[in-house]
């Protein structure tokens, strides 16, 4: 039977192309040679893809998508005849991780018959690796898939080509709820178990994401299971690709049901369990042996997983479980809560902000579990923070004024949530009470021990906003005031600044319709030599880098430690570098140099996306997620260039993803100008950003001096001026001056 002619949308002819939508809408009115529409509606029609790609080639036009571009629009493509499925091609993206760049580029080169051979072997080679890897076996009908993967993996490495076949596949499936755990959480929660702990469980998998971040900080053995077969294949893959020194047993199944590692202890669990599940096993699991602590109600299937992970520590071991915040004060938990806050279990709560991960309309909380050992001292307090107001980009990251000044900062939900304040400000609590809980003082309004004798009330309510904010009148009114003042003085100053940034006037209309250029890619502009593509990949993708990345370059790995790190969180909030070396996991990085052009790997966010290194960011190290162009001064200006790249539509059309959407640097496109024109843009673009800055500096340091007022006064540490009443208030408004 002949294959149906693939169809692709405009939308899809554009990423191919690398050029926005409303230039796949020109070439369809003013060319008569574009290929008429083969099928769709008339709002939504489809295009024959060889006829699209033909078109494109005979005006020069080369495919501009990246390999996971190509790998995604081919599985959508495709319709599977020969027993397989994407779910089995996660088994090939494994084993074809296994073979050198040359190895992977003579099998794209093969014949459709031997290609389908080549793969099946490299699947079976790793099938007993994998949950459910049994015999995998293709069709001559899969050669195009099969040739997209191994580019894929050969250029952008196998863990780009797993992320695109599981979205595929559970698409496919039609699942819902499936999340991956932000990979900054992930790393907190690695953080937050003391020591280095060898074996490490996480019952609710998923993608594997706490299981990675347990093997970057040195475990060695992971064990995973999770309900969705899928996903315990993509963690499976994911670990042994991201940790290959480590032991890692995966498998599938309903952990509450029919736990796959019965009696196995660890000496740490991680996990993310899914929320608001009613139909967890309740009731068939009503005698089970794991409820020490009681049996947890049917609305509190969170509590079945906080017993379960206990049950799988050794005596001393810890867990860190993230938890809506809904389960520390509901009604029905109440039992289990006093339970193991009696016994010692729960030694610490810490709320985190809004946004921070799925659902992100609300405010998850970890819980920190330890195992009792047997005759083991008893606890007489439990740690509480509250991460909330330390959340926003913005906000200096990495910055430690003063307490209160922490405590006021921005919690907007739209904003890029600060990972390094929340981490900073979790982990010194927690360390800090672990290292001498009883002598442990706090922070006000941040952190506070509280006995077990107070939390055993009627509700057994462990919110940590509501304990933490009971210790806001231990700030001292002196230091409240001052710090007011200095907050008051510095927006008055920002004020100043935002005025004159806004007085930037040198503009006009183009004309009576809008300017166009000629425009170039960025890889085109590199192969040309007028910019340097650069970025930081992480050891196992090096050398894979597309787009003429030369990932990597620019420092030797010795030299990695202490060095200052530039993130897309600092080119967010306009901040310096702040980043650790020792996130980047990697032995080289590329230095940045006074003149680069920076801009995010993740075009969603607030803030500018694009900005031009200065003095203070020259000498750092470049962040994972943070694509670095080094202009040539003698042919492009690195303002104009960084206005251009950080355009939102530029960004748009140079992305792939939905939820998260990644930039291929190599497809945006730069206006090809004379350099004194260039200069003009580039001088408009840097008066431009400047205004940007200011604005969100005068944003911010408004709210942190209103935030200020308005707990002094609520807190009783200010008091208002005796002629700060109405009638003051109207003299000063007429002109009149009380004083």
């Amino acid at each position: 039977m002949p294959q149906t002619s693939a169809q692709v949308t405009a939308a899809e002819i554009s990423r191919i192309a690398g050029v926005t939508r409303a230039t796949v809408s020109n070439w369809r009115r003013r060319h008569e040679d574009f290929p008429a529409p083969s099928g769709g509606t008339e709002s939504s029609p489809l295009y024959d893809l060889e006829a699209v790609r033909a078109w494109l080639a005979s005006r020069g036009q080369a495919s501009a998508a990246s390999p996971s571009d190509e790998l995604r629009t081919t599985l959508r493509l495709h319709t599977w005849e020969s027993g397989g499925g994407t779910s089995d091609l996660l088994l090939l993206a494994l084993g074809a991780a296994r073979h050198p760049a040359e190895d992977l580029t003579a099998a794209v080169r093969l014949p459709d018959m031997d290609l389908v051979a080549h793969a099946e072997r490299d699947a079976a080679a790793v099938s007993g690796a994998v949950p459910g890897g049994d015999t995998v076996h293709f069709g001559a009908i899969d050669a195009a898939v099969l040739r997209a993967l191994y580019v894929c993996v050969r250029d952008e490495g196998a863990q780009a080509a797993v992320s695109v076949l599981a979205t595929r596949e559970l698409e496919d499936s039609a699942v819902t709820g499936a999340y991956r755990t932000p990979e900054p959480l992930a790393d907190l929660l690695a953080r937050l178990i003391p020591g280095t702990p060898a074996r490490v469980l996480d019952p609710a998998c998923g993608s594997g994401s706490l299981l990675t971040a347990a093997g970057r900080r040195g475990a060695r053995e992971l064990y995973g299971q999770d309900v969705l077969t899928v996903q315990a294949r993509r963690a499976a893959v994911t670990l042994m690709l991201t940790t290959p020194e480590a032991e890692v047993t995966v498998r599938a199944g309903d952990t509450l049901r029919a736990d796959a590692f019965p009696g196995l202890l660890v000496d740490a669990v991680l996990c993310n369990p899914p929320f608001g599940n009613r139909d967890w096993g309740h009731d068939e699991l009503a005698y089970d042996p794991r409820w020490a602590y009681g049996v947890p109600a049917r609305a509190d299937s969170e509590l079945a997983w906080v017993q379960h992970a206990l049950v799988h520590l050794t005596p001393g071991g810890y867990a860190a479980v993230i938890l809506p915040p809904a389960i520390a004060g509901r009604a029905s938990g109440r039992r289990v809560r006093a339970e193991l806050v009696r016994s010692s279990a729960l030694r610490a709560v810490i709320a985190l902000p809004a946004g921070a991960s799925v659902p992100l309309h609300i405010g998850l909380q970890i819980w920190i579990l330890q195992r009792p050992e047997p005759g083991g001292a008893e606890r007489k307090s439990l740690l509480f923070v509250d991460t909330a107001e330390a959340s926003v980009s913005g906000t200096g990251a990495g910055s430690t004024s003063a307490t209160v000044s922490a405590r006021t900062r921005s919690a907007s939900r739209s904003a890029s949530v600060d990972w390094t304040a929340i981490s900073e400000r979790a982990l010194r609590a927690w360390q800090a009470f672990l290292a001498d809980p009883d002598a442990f003082e706090g922070e006000p309004g941040i952190a506070r021990a509280v006995g077990v004798v107070d939390l055993l009330d009627d509700l057994v309510d462990l919110t940590p906003a509501r304990l933490v904010q009971a210790s806001r009148g231990a700030i001292d009114p002196a230091e409240l005031a001052e710090e007011t003042e200095a907050a008051r003085r510095d927006l008055v100053e920002a004020a100043r600044a935002l005025g004159e940034a806004a007085g930037y006037e040198d503009w006009r209309a183009a004309g009576p319709a809008a300017c166009e250029w000629r425009t170039a890619t960025a890889s085109d502009l590199a192969r040309g030599g007028a910019l340097t593509l650069l970025r930081t990949l992480p050891e196992g993708a090096r050398g894979r880098g597309g787009d003429g990345d030369r990932g990597g370059e620019g420092s030797d790995g010795a030299e990695l430690a202490g060095q200052p790190v530039l993130t897309a969180s600092d080119l967010s909030a306009g901040s310096g570098p702040t980043g650790d070396a020792a996130d980047l996991r990697t032995e080289s990085a590329p230095v940045i140099e006074a003149g680069d052009v920076l801009v995010r790997a993740v075009a969603s966010g607030s803030g500018p996306a694009a900005r031009v290194a200065g003095e203070e960011e020259a000498g750092a190290l470049l962040g994972r997620h943070v694509h670095l162009f080094r202009p040539d001064p003698a042919r492009l200006d690195a303002w104009f260039l960084a206005g251009f790249l950080g355009a939102e539509e530029n960004l748009a059309s140079a992305s792939t993803g939905s939820t998260i959407r990644h930039v291929s640097p190599g497809r945006l496109r730069v206006p090809l100008l004379p350099l004194e024109e260039q200069r003009r843009y580039g001088e408009a673009f840097r008066r431009v950003y400047e205004l940007r800055a200011e604005a969100q500096r005068a944003t911010r340091l408004a709210e942190e001096t209103a935030r200020l007022l308005s707990g002094g006064l609520t807190g009783g540490q200010l008091l208002p001026s005796r002629d700060a009443g109405p009638e003051a208030a109207a003299r000063v408004r007429g002109g009149d001056s009380p004083h």
